[in-house]
C-alpha cells in the first residue's frame, strides 16, 4: 500500500488515524515510565507495553473519537465559548470515564479479578483525576477552539504522551506503595515483643 493510499484512508477514517497513533503513543508512554524508573531492554517489562498498546488502540483511540463527535455536533462552533463548554463537560463525564476504564481495563488485561480491579479503581482514579483536572482542560479548550475536527484524535494523542507516562506511573504505583507500607512479619513480632507504653508516658505524632 503507498503512503498516498494510507493518507487517503486516515483522511477518509479519522478513527483508523486515531488507532494507529494511540497503538504508538501509549506503549511509548509506558517504556518512558519504565526508563525514568532505570529499566533497560533487558529489564523493561513488554508485556506491560504490549497491555497499554492493545488498551490504547482498541479503547481509548475509538471511545475518544466517539467523545468527539459527539461533542462537536452537541457544540458545532469553534469558539472560546464553545471550546470551554466541551472542556469542562469533558471533566465531568468523559473524563471520569476514561480514568476508570483506564485502571478498570488495564487490570483485567493484567489476568485481575474483577474485584482486584474495582479496589484498584479505588485506590488510584482519584488522585489521578485530580491532576488531570488540572492539565486536560487547557489542552481540550486549544483541541476544540484551534484544531480541525479530522485532526483533534491525533493532536490529543501527541499532547497524551506524557500524560500516558503520568499514568503508567499511577498504574505501577500501587504494588511499590504496598511494598513500602506493608508491614513485614518480622517487624511485628518485635513490636509485639515491646514493653506496652505506661498511660503517664507521653505520646509521639508522627
Amino acid at each position: 500500500m503507498s503512503l498516498s493510499a494510507i493518507r487517503n484512508a486516515f483522511k477518509k477514517y479519522p478513527i483508523v488515524k486515531g488507532m494507529a497513533t494511540y497503538s504508538i503513543i501509549w506503549p511509548t508512554g509506558c517504556l518512558i515510565q519504565q526508563t525514568m524508573e532505570g529499566k533497560t531492554l533487558r529489564t523493561y517489562d513488554y508485556k506491560q507495553c504490549m497491555n497499554f498498546a492493545i488498551f490504547g488502540t482498541f479503547f481509548v483511540a475509538p471511545s475518544l473519537y466517539g467523545w468527539i463527535k459527539l461533542s462537536s455536533h452537541m457544540w458545532p462552533t469553534m469558539s472560546l465559548k464553545a471550546g470551554l463548554t466541551k472542556a469542562v463537560v469533558e471533566q465531568f463525564s468523559y473524563g471520569p470515564f476514561a480514568g476508570t476504564s483506564f485502571f478498570f481495563g488495564m487490570s483485567l488485561l493484567e489476568q485481575k479479578s474483577v474485584d482486584e480491579a474495582m479496589d484498584e479503581v479505588k485506590k488510584k482514579f482519584p488522585d489521578t483525576y485530580k491532576v488531570g483536572v488540572c492539565v486536560w482542560p487547557v489542552i481540550q479548550t486549544i483541541n476544540f477552539t484551534l484544531i480541525a475536527e479530522h485532526n483533534r484524535v491525533p493532536f490529543v494523542s501527541i499532547c497524551s504522551l506524557l500524560w500516558t507516562t503520568f499514568l503508567a506511573y499511577m498504574k505501577q504505583r500501587s504494588s511499590t506503595s504496598a511494598t513500602s507500607v506493608a508491614i513485614q512479619p518480622s517487624t511485628m513480632s518485635a513490636i509485639q515483643q515491646q514493653e506496652p507504653i505506661s498511660q503517664n508516658q507521653p505520646m509521639v505524632a508522627l
